[in-house]
């Protein structure tokens, strides 16, 4: 029989995350539910997936319901990279998915804005592997960088169009695909195979090293290759590379992000929970200098493994009756909030209430506090 997959709450889990970004020194970001939709208009391929919810305000101005963070904080980050700026957040976007439906989504991440340096970009990606690590035990995150994609394609020679093709056919590791464009296209035999080998690539991090140094093409792959170097020793040196592979079908806009780029699973999930990476491209399409890293939790994902029975209303529930003393009541009730659950304080019976542990101080008292 399989194990039991046990994940916390959204709730408890974003509780969690931000309490570790707290003690790396992220201050709290909060944004305002509404933008003027113009300038989400101007940046709607940086938006993963779904239409933007807009609405016409008393004033005349189109709005826009907010459909992501990272935008919102770029544009209030400083305009200089002088100065390095970490925050965290734990909001609520919307958007509107292809057939209609609105969706809410529950997202807990952080970015890193300003004058970074390879230190930022290491504590980052270990910030999003010890987020994963919170939530579940088993868990995956994979690793590319669109460096050393952009100096492959770059070293083809070819036309944006076949350019982004490759894109997509690299992140779809549709190895047919890339042989039907470079057959098209008049791509060396040697520069097919070394697209399909890229897409193929599937390995733990140190094991795929020596792959992609047999790949390098250009000087821009040599420091995309070396960054991935350096950030492999890292993860070993701080013991977090066990789960962690090297997938460039982990792809995005090179419009947008430039290096590092990550998404990291959990069991049990069919689909994606974390994403992240570098998105210098960003800053400078809306007139920022400096650079930015940053990764995002969907903790809406959590409850695919929570059946309606296993919703619980609390984590634990403190029951008590008219001779337990109001002063123990409220001492273990603030040890359980203090670490981080939630706890559900009811006299008498359980009845009517769902927890994952329950404390009963029925009986154990003569109420002489109360």
């Amino acid at each position: 029989m399989a194990a039991e997959i046990t994940l916390p709450s959204p709730d408890a889990a974003a509780r969690s995350l931000c309490s570790l970004y707290k003690q790396y020194g992220y201050r709290h970001f909060r944004m305002s539910k509404f933008e003027e939709y113009d300038f989400y208009a101007r940046n709607k391929s940086f938006l993963v997936g779904g239409s933007i919810i807009t609405f016409t305000e008393p004033g005349g101005r189109l709005m826009a319901l907010k459909p992501d963070v990272t935008l919102s904080i770029v544009k209030n980050a400083g305009a200089t990279p002088d100065a390095t700026q970490k925050v965290y957040y734990n909001e609520k976007v919307y958007r509107a998915e292809n057939g209609g439906e609105f969706r809410e989504i529950t997202q807990t991440g952080l970015e890193c804005v300003g004058a970074l340096g390879f230190y930022d970009i290491s504590e980052v990606v270990t910030l999003a592997i010890r987020s994963l690590d919170l939530v579940s035990a088993d868990w995956i995150l994979d690793i590319s960088h669109m460096g050393f994609v952009s100096g492959v394609l770059a070293h083809l020679g070819a036309s944006e169009r076949t350019r982004e093709a490759l894109v997509t056919a690299i992140a779809e590791k549709n190895a047919p695909y890339i042989e039907l464009i470079c057959r098209e296209n008049g791509v060396a035999d040697e520069d097919r195979d070394r697209l399909c080998a890229l897409a193929g690539l599937y390995a733990p991090f140190r094991a795929s090293l020596d792959t992609l140094s047999s790949l390098s093409v250009n000087d821009q792959t040599d420091a995309a290759l070396s960054e991935l170097e350096k950030l492999c020793r890292v993860l070993e040196a701080t013991g977090l590379d066990r789960n962690v592979n090297i997938d460039f079908s982990i792809v995005n806009d090179m419009n947008y992000y430039n290096g590092v780029i990550f998404r990291g699973y959990i069991n049990g999930i069919p689909q994606g929970v974390l994403a992240g990476g570098s998105y210098d491209s960003l800053l400078e399409k809306m007139g920022k200098r400096g650079r930015a890293i940053g990764f995002a939790l969907y903790l809406d994902l959590l409850e695919q493994l929570r059946a309606p029975g296993d919703r619980k209303d609390a984590d634990v529930l403190i029951l008590y009756d008219d001779d337990t003393p109001v002063g123990e009541i409220l001492r273990l009730r603030d040890e359980r909030a203090a670490a981080g659950e939630r706890v559900r304080v009811q006299r008498g019976t359980d009845a009517g209430v769902t927890a994952a542990r329950i404390i009963d101080l029925r009986g154990k008292g003569d109420g002489a506090d109360a």
